[in-house]
């Protein structure tokens, strides 16, 4: 009884911290709105006002950095990181929680850790000096999104714990653990089987499609 409690509860800060990500990766996705609208009017400025602004590429691009950084952990949450998925998904679940578990600490632990510790010294010293971008002569700051690198991988090493435990409870329990449900690529099989249609039924609506073509020919 009491193993069951903690197994409950453990699943709760695990999909705790799931929403969390989930959470952080939604808010920062409004930057691809700002970034269009950004790109956009600099266009518009551009060639129909002729009147360019120096600070809107640096702009642009600390929209995209900060993007991409804060997306990291959102995107391990919902187990979309690229992988080479032409044999492991063939891998029964505890092989595959093994291999993860041990590429885990051979590279994303101490990736992340330097990752986290080089921005700490990074955007210290950017704000120490109070940098400014030097691409353009009167750059926008850049100390504050130098900030988002200690942020992002202090997300990210939180997301990559609880996969880590997740490949733990794998191994020992042969299944993986359920995560926190969001927009998934579809699955044809599952959405075939949903609509309640069959291969059969597609092979003779294509097999119809086809031979109404020929008539009208």
């Amino acid at each position: 009884m009491a193993d069951f409690w903690i197994r409950l509860n453990m699943q709760k800060l695990l999909l705790t911290v799931d929403r969390l990500s989930t959470f952080v990766g939604k808010v920062f996705s409004w930057l691809i709105v700002s970034l269009t609208l950004m790109i956009t009017w600099e266009i518009f400025s551009r060639y129909a006002l002729d009147s360019p602004h120096d600070w809107a590429f640096d702009g642009m691009l600390q929209m995209y950095g900060t993007l991409f950084m804060m997306a990291g952990a959102y995107t391990l949450s919902k187990n979309n990181m690229v992988r080479g998925d032409v044999l492991y998904g063939f891998f029964p679940p505890r092989l595959q929680a093994g291999l993860d578990l041990t590429l885990y600490f051979i590279f994303f632990l101490p990736g992340v850790c330097a990752l986290i510790w080089a921005g700490y010294l990074y955007a210290g010293d950017s704000w120490a000096i109070w940098e400014h971008s030097g691409i353009t002569a009167n750059g926008p700051p850049v100390y504050h999104f130098k900030t988002v690198i200690p942020v992002a991988g202090s997300f990210l090493l939180l997301q990559g714990i609880v996969e880590m435990i997740r490949c733990i409870r794998c191994l020992k329990e042969g299944q993986w653990p359920s995560r926190e449900q969001d927009v998934e690529e579809v699955d044809v099989e599952k959405l075939k089987a949903q609509m309640h249609v069959k291969d059969e039924d597609i092979a003779k609506l294509d097999e119809y499609v086809t031979s109404k073509k020929g008539g009208d020919r």
